[in-house]
């Protein structure tokens, strides 16, 4: 039997751009290839700690989109990370007036977020998320949405909604009790609190944790072997996971609409708004219930 295919072969530096290096959304999503086989996605918002706008995300979605055409040649394997020491403090809604929040915030959340989630779990071959910082709200939902996960051991995971006063997506919430359970979902957010790096490892929220001065290496390595593995192998147990994780029946239509309308109606409530201000000022929130 003939010797096995060496890996990828990751470049000599990879913490720094290499020379394919594109910016997207105004700069604020950096692509390059650090490995081959290997594309890599870094938000880079630090105005906003990578907050995602529309921009960020509906480059993410087209970016794996485009890559997707010709993954097997170039992309078998995406990395998606952030820079300036953070992953994502999740939608970028703290600055949306009042006489817009509703309309505006639901409109980020329901079209371009959504977008880049099922573009993400559409990807033909393993999707890795790098978690360098804290990784908050939606920024962990799309974490979540990648295949596997590394985290720096020093940093916080957390879902704030019950903080700020917003009924999150069924389809969010299915998410995390596939990949948690049910018991640690309502820990998560019912309590809104912050966990750990070994904490979320524990709990199966990301697959490793890697030292604070390693965390590239360690998710490079994995990145390099995930794209060095048979594609037809990587393609093919995606999604196989796939169908068996959506194998257990749909919402009943009367119920989805109920659910979907528990959300909307979070956003046009007084609560959301102030739980928002109270987030953005660190204050104690002065809930209505209304």
């Amino acid at each position: 039997m003939a010797a096995p295919t060496p890996g990828p072969r990751l470049v000599s530096a990879p913490v720094s751009p290499s020379a394919q290096e594109r910016e997207l959304a105004g700069g604020k999503l950096l692509v390059d290839e650090p490995a081959d086989g290997v594309v890599r996605l870094t938000i880079s918002n630090p105005a906003k700690r990578n907050a995602l706008d529309h921009p960020i995300l509906d480059a993410i979605t087209a970016t794996l989109q485009e890559l997707g055409t010709a993954a097997a040649e170039r992309a078998r394997c995406v990395v998606i990370t952030g820079a300036h020491g953070m992953f994502s403090a999740g939608y970028d809604i703290g600055e949306i007036p009042d006489e817009e929040f509703e309309e505006r915030a639901e409109r980020l959340v329901a079209h371009p977020f959504t977008q880049a989630i099922d573009a993400l779990e559409a990807y033909p071959f393993p999707t890795l998320a790098v978690l360098p910082g804290h990784t908050i709200g939606g920024g962990l939902e799309l974490a979540l949405a990648c295949d596997m996960r590394t985290a720096k051991e020093d940093i916080l995971l957390g879902m704030p909604p019950a903080k700020l006063g917003l009924v999150y997506s069924h389809t969010g919430l299915r998410r995390f009790i596939d990949a948690i359970g049910a018991a640690r979902t309502r820990e998560l957010f019912l309590l809104g609190r912050y966990i750990d790096a070994p904490t979320a490892l524990a709990w199966g929220l990301v697959n490793r944790v890697a030292p604070a001065d390693g965390l590239d290496e360690v998710a490079l390595e994995l990145a390099a072997e995930l794209a060095g593995n048979a594609p037809l192998a990587q393609a093919g147990n995606k999604r196989v996971i796939a169908a068996l994780l959506s194998a257990r029946g749909q919402l009943d239509p009367a119920v989805e609409e109920e659910l979907i309308e528990l959300r909307r109606a979070s956003f046009a409530s007084q609560d959301m708004r102030e739980g928002v201000r109270a987030f953005a000022e660190k204050r104690t929130p002065r809930w209505r219930g209304r």
